[in-house]
């Protein structure tokens, strides 16, 4: 069953905002994305992830679910049922498999489902120690997670197939220039360059951003010319332009990067009336979008949430 908003006191807002042209599997078509979709009420969302054609999906922080929706139509389902016991914090789909990647915060595993039935593929444990796992970035080898509270990440290799399990993961211990602060929020949100050779990561407390060698775990910080992305939380690379979500200012630091990524300048900061602290950001045809976490509004069964576009800079 399709889930809409639930009364016409807030109505769908039906802006016909881009018309662009999507690539899917050989075809091409028009596509008229939406301002403005809502969630069901009483959600308390925080990834986004992009899927095929105008599907996304978003993750539940309490109960672990994961809604799909469809940004041309605003409708949408829950793909993933509550999960007792689970969080479902960051998340990426991967289209070779059909799979969600979901980190699962302070539970300290990560789970894979399958994005068509919502059946749970597989559970891994990333660690046993005091642990966020917050945010999953996919490459065309591997699965790697933050960890918010602890000064690692952790890979997971994607063999064909083959289902990942826990004794596949890899810990990588950041060093290098990475600045750790215990009992601090540290890594957030994570991205990948497109040869998947280096990895960007936020870190929340410190307001940086870092590359890291996939392989080693060490860490450059990116020089921002003075700048910073302080309450930074979810990241998304395109190209050149490194986007930053930056959750209680209720904005988007674009960031230009340099060819090698170790450096970047701050071009512009996106906001919108709609931002109501977004906190992930994801990519659709040539679209933003962002999901409202509304963090700090108490969570009742009739608290509404959204995902809304991000203004062209």
């Amino acid at each position: 069953m399709y889930l809409t908003h639930k009364s016409q006191r807030r109505i769908l807002i039906p802006l016909l905002v881009i018309v662009l042209s999507i690539t899917v599997v050989g075809s091409t078509f028009a596509a008229s994305l939406l301002q403005q979709i809502w969630l069901p009420d009483g959600f308390a969302p925080e990834g986004i992830a992009s899927g095929n054609g105008t599907t996304f999906y978003v993750g539940s922080i309490p109960t672990g679910a994961i809604y799909r929706g469809d940004l041309s139509t605003g409708q949408g389902e829950l793909a993933v049922q509550p999960q007792p016991g689970r969080n479902a914090i960051g998340l990426k789909f991967d289209p070779g498999t059909g799979y969600l990647f979901v980190a699962g915060g302070p539970t300290g595993d990560a789970y894979i489902y399958d994005a068509e039935t919502g059946d749970t593929v597989a559970i891994l444990t990333l660690s046993d120690d005091p642990s966020f796992i917050n945010d999953v970035v996919i490459t065309q080898g591997a699965a790697y997670f933050t960890n918010s509270m602890q000064p690692e990440i952790y890979r997971v290799p994607l063999v064909k197939n083959d289902i990942p399990s826990t004794e596949n993961v890899e810990t990588k211990t950041l060093g290098g220039e990475y600045q750790f602060t215990a009992g601090q929020f540290n890594a957030n949100g994570i991205a990948a360059t497109p040869n998947g050779q280096t990895l960007i990561i936020v870190n929340s407390f410190e307001g940086a951003l870092y590359c890291v060698d996939p392989d080693t775990g060490m860490a450059t910080r990116i020089d921002l010319n003075g700048g910073s992305v302080s309450a930074g939380d979810g990241i998304l690379l395109r190209g050149k332009y490194l986007y930053v979500v930056q959750n209680r200012l209720n904005q988007v630091a674009v960031i230009r990067m340099d060819s090698d990524f170790s450096s970047g300048v701050i071009e512009n900061v996106i906001t919108s009336p709609l931002f109501r602290v977004p906190t992930t950001i994801a990519g659709i045809g040539k679209s933003l979008y962002v999901v409202n976490a509304r963090f700090g509004t108490p969570v009742t069964v009739d608290t509404d949430y959204d995902v809304v576009l991000v203004p062209a800079q």
